[in-house]
């Protein structure tokens, strides 16, 4: 046990370096927030990256502060941002110093691409002034945009897309930008407001982090209690408050045996009525979702299914106010968006729908509506879900979330769902929820309380119909903890949920101790470490354990550069109450079963044109052994034009029952003119379906809110009863399709 002597030793000297690098006076104290006021530009601005214009230089200037890894103290990476209202668009425009122009990094030009190693600004918007809420606008330096949505603290989510644009410029001694944000692009609190405003730069080379409120330690990016206070000037319109946007698309459809060929088109839209500036209505006609990238694929080695996230641009807006309870995360999801339209991954053609989204006061409202088609599934789905025929009847479904801000810490709410996405049973769950938080714990630091319940109506199993939870979380820089228990009754079946182990009482907690070296002593080239634990204990209703885990991380450290290495070791417990098929050839019988694993990971720096990451993981599983190993390589040549990645995710099992092996091997790459037109590809193959697919997908921008996509979509299955043969075509689906947006 060497590692741990050593990581001991570790963890002892790091504590005592940063006893005094983190003394409560290394950080600045929230003694207040800073102001801005953003008035009406007297001429045009022209969005080009340059901030050549007259106004700019009479806005109110914003300078940005060391945030990491020295909070408070000089860097050279001196940043100058100041905000305009030009024709009821908010204009940020940012100046970026850098002593070495040369050094910034871009991997990515694409849209909604990966910035994480990228030398980027960020515009954080609480446009509601609820300080729990909002809107998330980052670029890099080449452009490139990605955007997102704060459901609240520690809830953050880069699905959403937005209208708006930006232009980087680069100068002498760095670079500069313009992001233009329309008012019609917003839900927000109408006439001459105060908006949360947060700002951000990373500078990715050396892990710098500088911010314009709140710049400690302890202060997340996406917390809007840490946020600065953006007065808005002159009142922001949304003209006639209607937006509509159509699309038309064609499609052709192949089938490769018997051979077959089908050519359809097909056209629809969604209309938008801001009733107010904080409350907007959404009706969506013959919904399509063609241009949706597609899901990634996961080995699945547990009797439990995976979580998938939503990537439909229809269910994301506003998909932050149907957030509920406190850091249930994929636990539980009252309303799982993902069963609406969707059996298994296959689509269920949706008619229209309606949606209501926003604010009334402190009152946040959001209901959605959606009526699905008659439709015919695959004789796979119908197995799985256990269906009584292909044929699923159209039906209505619906939810509804309402929330209360009782004052600027405790939030209020209930949700209600209603309907069966397999149209064969009624169902409905109501709940309730409260979350209280602060940042000024103690000062300045972050801590939350939350509490939730629920029921279960309709055709649903016999027992306790009631469902509940609590949680605390503590998410500070150097000592960062959680602890909750929930528990979902026998009879609690919410169909239009997301709930992976129903008839369970969970408990977990987790904390983790994550000390900063002093820059100056032996250990100065890591920039943080972590040692964490974590435990979790899940029983059925009645208390007979079904699983626990115990995982222990006695190393993990970050360096100055990015790069990351870890230790990890767990021991885990699993009673299988019937048998479990991990694969047909190899079944687990029922029984209790103990287990230890060890594994180590290594992530290099983001920051490299050649990016590598390993997990590996050896040791039980069940009553066998399974040796685990991911590799990732990515390459990022040319300034982020270029972006090509490879992942192989490995199985190798031994047991009793039988051996196997499961693997999953992923292609990503994209080809970027420029961050409005792009050409992107994702290949997958796993040898549990046997299936390889592509998705192929050209997006071209020609205005902000206008796309042209061309999508190609190819599968191939592999003929197992013959081993060595080739890959036979399956299907195939080439569509075109084109959406504007009008905004009177």
């Amino acid at each position: 046990m060497l590692w741990i002597g050593v990581s001991t030793g570790l963890v002892t000297n790091l504590a005592c370096q940063a006893a005094s690098a983190q003394e409560p006076s290394s950080q600045p104290q929230l003694t207040g927030l800073p102001t801005v006021h953003a008035r009406m530009a007297t001429g045009p601005i022209n969005i080009d990256g340059k901030l050549t214009e007259p106004d700019w230089q009479t806005a109110e200037p914003m300078m940005l502060t060391q945030q990491s890894p020295h909070p408070g103290q000089a860097t050279p990476y001196i940043t100058d941002v100041r905000v305009l209202i030009y024709h009821d668009a908010l204009i940020f425009g940012f100046k970026c110093h850098d002593p070495n122009p040369k050094a910034i990094q871009v991997h990515t030009l694409a849209q909604d691409g990966d910035q994480f190693g990228d030398d980027t600004v960020s515009v954080v918007l609480d446009s509601f002034g609820d300080k729990r809420t909002g809107y998330y606008f980052q670029i890099n330096e080449a452009g490139g945009r990605l955007d997102g949505l704060i459901g609240g603290p520690g809830n953050f989510s880069t699905d959403w897309d937005g209208i708006w644009n930006a232009r980087t410029a680069r100068t002498p001694d760095g670079w500069s930008a313009e992001i233009w944000i329309p008012a019609q692009t917003l839900n927000f609190v109408g006439g001459n407001g105060h908006w949360g405003l947060q700002l951000d730069r990373s500078i990715v080379r050396d892990q710098t982090e500088l911010r314009w409120a709140s710049p400690t330690l302890d202060a997340d990016l996406y917390d809007m209690r840490r946020a600065g206070d953006l007065e808005i000037m002159a009142p922001l319109k949304q003209g006639h408050g209607v937006e509509f946007a159509p699309y038309s698309s064609g499609t052709m459809l192949r089938d490769f045996a018997p051979t077959d060929r089908n050519w359809m088109g097909a056209s629809g839209g969604e209309i938008t009525w801001r009733i107010t500036p904080e409350l907007a209505a959404i009706v969506t006609i013959n919904t399509d979702f063609a241009e949706t990238e597609v899901d990634s694929r996961q080995i699945d080695i547990t009797p439990w299914p995976l979580y998938f996230p939503e990537k439909r641009a229809f269910f994301l807006e506003g998909a932050n106010q149907y957030l509920f309870g406190l850091g249930l995360n994929s636990t539980f999801v009252p309303f799982f968006s993902r069963n609406v339209g969707l059996l298994d991954g296959y689509n269920i053609p949706l008619n229209g729908g309606f949606k209501l989204n926003g604010h009334v006061g402190p009152w946040s409202l959001a209901l959605l509506d959606a009526q699905t088609r008659t439709a015919y599934v695959p004789e796979t789905v119908v197995q799985y879900l256990g269906l009584p025929s292909a044929k699923v009847d159209g039906t209505n479904l619906l939810a509804s979330r309402v929330a209360y801000d009782v004052d600027k810490h405790l939030r209020v709410g209930a949700i209600v769902t209603h309907g069966d996405p397999e149209a064969l049973v009624s169902n409905t769950v109501a709940g309730a929820d409260a979350v209280w938080n602060t940042s000024e714990f103690l000062g300045k630091h972050s801590l939350q309380f939350g509490g939730w319940g629920a029921t279960a109506q309709g055709d649903v199993p016999n027992g306790n119909r009631e469902a509940w939870g609590l949680r605390v979380v503590y998410p500070n820089d150097l000592v960062n903890c959680t602890a909750g228990t929930n528990h979902y009754g026998e009879g609690f079946d919410p169909l239009l949920s997301f709930l992976p182990r129903p008839q369970t009482h969970q408990t977990d907690a987790s904390c983790a101790y994550r000390p900063r070296p002093s820059p100056t002593g032996p250990f100065s080239a890591i920039r943080q470490a972590s040692y964490e634990l974590y435990y979790k204990r899940i029983t059925d209703t009645s208390g007979n354990l079904q699983s626990q885990l115990f995982s222990f991380r006695p190393l993990n450290v970050t360096t100055n550069s990015g790069d990351n290495f870890a230790i990890l070791a767990f021991a885990d417990h699993e009673t299988l109450t019937t048998p479990f098929a991990i694969v047909p050839s190899v079944t687990y019988p029922v029984g209790s079963y103990d287990f230890e694993r060890y594994g180590a990971v290594l992530n290099t720096s983001p920051q490299r044109k050649i990016q590598f990451s390993n997990v590996s993981t050896v040791g039980g599983y069940y009553n066998g052994h399974l040796y685990h190993q991911t590799n990732s390589l990515n390459w990022t040549p040319f300034h982020g034009k270029v972006e090509a990645g490879v992942t192989a995710d490995n199985y190798f099992a031994h047991t009793p029952q039988g051996s196997f092996v499961e693997k999953l091997w992923q292609f990503k790459g994209a080809l970027s003119w420029s961050p409005d037109l792009s050409l992107s590809t994702f290949v997958q193959y796993d040898n549990v379906s046997f299936d390889l697919s592509s998705n192929t997908r050209l997006r071209w921008t020609f205005r902000p809110g206008d796309d042209f996509y061309v999508i190609w979509d190819r599968t191939w299955v592999r003929n197992t009863l013959q081993p060595g043969t080739s890959f036979d075509p399956d299907a195939e689906s080439v569509t075109a399709k084109i959406r504007w947006t009008f905004r009177p």
